[in-house]
C-alpha cells in the first residue's frame, strides 16, 4: 500500500467532517478496505519475486526442458501459478488476509493414452498465509502462527520445494 495513501484517507475525511458539521471519530483509517488492498498487494508483491526467481532459475539452467513458466489466473484479481513438468504451485486469495499457497500435480489427465479414475482423490498440498493486526494497526504475514520477516526466504523455501517435487 502505498506509504502516505492514510494521510489521504484522513484529509478526505476531515473534509467530510467539515461539509457535514458531524463529527466521526472512526473515519480515517478503515480496517476492513486497508486488509482487502494489502492482500492484493501482498500477493502481487510476491509475485514479482517470482518471476525474478523463475527468470534467474530458467537462464542459468542449460536446456530448455522443466523451464518454469508463471501465468496469471483468470478471473480473479491477482492469484498467478508457476508450473513446470506438469506440476503446479498456485498463490491464490482466499479472503481478505488470507491466501492460499497450493501444489497440484496435474499427472496422467493430459498424457496421450493414459486414464484416470473419476472418483479419485487429487492430491494437493496447500499452505495458509494468513494476515494478522499487530500494534498500531500494523498489518503482518503469518505461516503456521510464525510471522513472514522477509519475503527472499519465503519465495527460495516455495521454489526449493517446487523444483525438487516437479523433476
Amino acid at each position: 500500500m502505498d506509504k502516505i495513501s492514510w494521510i489521504k484517507d484522513l484529509i478526505d475525511a476531515e473534509v467530510k467532517m467539515e461539509e457535514s458539521g458531524m463529527v466521526d471519530f472512526s473515519a480515517g483509517f478503515n480496517a476492513n478496505e486497508a486488509i482487502k488492498v494489502e492482500t492484493v498487494e501482498f500477493i502481487k508483491d510476491l509475485k514479482v519475486l517470482f518471476v525474478e526467481a523463475s527468470s534467474a532459475f530458467n537462464q542459468m539452467k542449460t536446456t530448455s526442458s522443466g523451464q518454469i513458466k508463471i501465468y496469471g489466473i483468470a478471473k480473479t484479481i491477482a492469484d498467478f501459478m508457476l508450473f513446470r513438468n506438469g506440476y503446479k504451485l498456485i498463490f491464490s486469495i482466499k479472503g481478505p488476509g488470507k491466501l492460499s499457497v497450493s501444489f497440484n500435480h496435474i499427472g496422467n489427465a493430459f498424457i496421450p493414452g493414459q486414464t484416470i479414475e473419476k472418483n479419485a482423490p487429487r492430491q494437493i498440498k496447500e499452505d495458509q498465509l494468513v494476515a494478522e493486526w499487530v500494534a498500531f494497526e500494523e498489518l503482518i504475514w503469518k505461516f503456521k502462527d510464525h510471522e513472514i520477516k522477509n519475503l527472499d526466504f519465503l519465495v527460495r523455501y516455495y521454489m526449493t520445494r517446487f523444483v525438487r517435487e516437479s523433476v
